[in-house]
C-alpha cells in the first residue's frame, strides 16, 4: 500500500526488507529491493544512502516477542549503530516500543535519513469517524465502548499494547507483547458466550512515523472466530489494509466496525 501511493505520487521506491518480517512479493512493487538483518541499522543506511535517499518511512510489524527467545543474540548479531543505539542513545532508559523506535529514528537521522509519516503515502487506507460497516453498533456495545475507550488509551499511555476486549463493562483481555491477533483468540476462549468489543487505539501522544495501529481482512476471521460482535479503532490514526475487503468481510460475518 505504500509503496504503490509513493509510486502514484512519483517517488522512486527504494525498499529495505527487514529479513524475516519482509514479504518477498513486495521486491516486484518497487524500484529496488534489498533484504537486510533487523540489528544491523547501519547496513539499512549504507542501501538506502547508495541510491541517495534521505527521506524513509517505516511500515510493517516486527514480533518483539522473538527478541526474548533463546540464542536470540546468535540471531540478531548487531553492528556498531545498534550497539550505538542501546549503549548510546538507551542507555539506563525502558527499553519501551516508542523509546527504542525514536532512537533508531535519531541514528537515522545521523546518517541523513530522515524518518517520516508512515500513513503519508495512504491516507484513503486511514479509518473514518462513525461506523463504517451496513452493521450498527447496538447499545450495549456504545456502553462498552464509552467504557473501554479511556481504559485502552492508559494502555496505550503506559506503553503496555494498544487494544482491550471487553463485554458489559468488563475487561476480558488485554494486549500486551503477543500483539493484537493472540489476544484476540485469548478473549475467544474467555468469553465462550461471544458479543465482546475489541477496542484498538493508537497512543495518546502517538508518533505517526511508527507503530501506527493496523487492521486487516485476518483481523475480521479472529474476531468471528473468537464470537466478537464489534471492532472499534481510532478515526485518522489506524490503517485499515485492503480497505474495501475488510469491510465487505466484517458485513459478511455480523462485525460491525466503528471509528470513534
Amino acid at each position: 500500500m505504500v509503496a504503490a501511493g509513493a509510486r502514484k505520487a512519483g517517488c522512486r521506491v527504494v525498499c529495505v526488507g527487514l529479513a524475516d518480517y519482509v514479504d518477498r512479493p513486495l521486491a516486484n512493487e518497487v524500484d529496488v529491493f534489498y533484504e537486510a538483518a533487523v540489528a544491523r541499522p547501519g547496513g539499512w543506511i549504507r542501501r538506502l544512502r547508495k541510491h541517495g535517499v534521505t527521506r524513509t518511512i517505516m511500515v510493517g510489524h516486527v514480533t518483539k516477542a522473538h527478541f526474548f527467545t533463546p540464542w536470540r543474540i546468535f540471531r540478531y548479531i548487531p553492528d556498531w549503530r545498534a550497539f550505538r543505539i542501546y549503549y548510546w542513545r538507551l542507555r539506563r532508559k525502558p527499553l519501551h516500543t516508542d523509546v527504542l523506535l525514536t532512537a533508531i529514528a535519531d541514528e537515522l537521522a545521523t546518517g541523513g535519513i530522515l524518518l517520516e509519516n508512515s500513513t503519508m503515502y495512504c491516507q484513503d487506507d486511514l479509518a473514518t469517524s462513525g461506523v463504517m460497516t451496513k452493521k450498527q453498533p447496538g447499545a450495549q456495545v456504545q456502553h462498552d465502548v464509552e467504557f473501554g475507550w479511556p481504559l485502552a488509551k492508559k494502555l496505550g499511555d503506559l506503553d503496555i499494547g494498544q487494544a482491550i476486549a471487553v463485554k458489559e463493562q468488563e475487561v476480558i483481555a488485554v494486549e500486551a507483547i503477543e500483539g493484537t491477533a493472540q489476544m484476540v483468540k485469548r478473549a475467544g476462549q474467555y468469553c465462550k458466550s461471544g458479543g465482546w468489543t475489541l477496542i484498538k487505539t493508537s497512543k495518546p501522544k502517538q508518533d505517526m512515523r511508527f507503530d501506527v495501529p493496523c487492521v486487516g481482512p485476518e483481523t475480521i476471521e479472529d474476531l468471528s472466530a473468537g464470537g466478537a460482535r464489534c471492532l472499534v479503532i481510532e478515526a485518522g490514526k489506524t490503517i485499515i489494509i485492503d480497505k474495501a475487503q475488510t469491510l465487505q468481510r466484517a458485513d459478511e460475518l455480523g462485525i460491525c466496525i466503528v471509528g470513534h
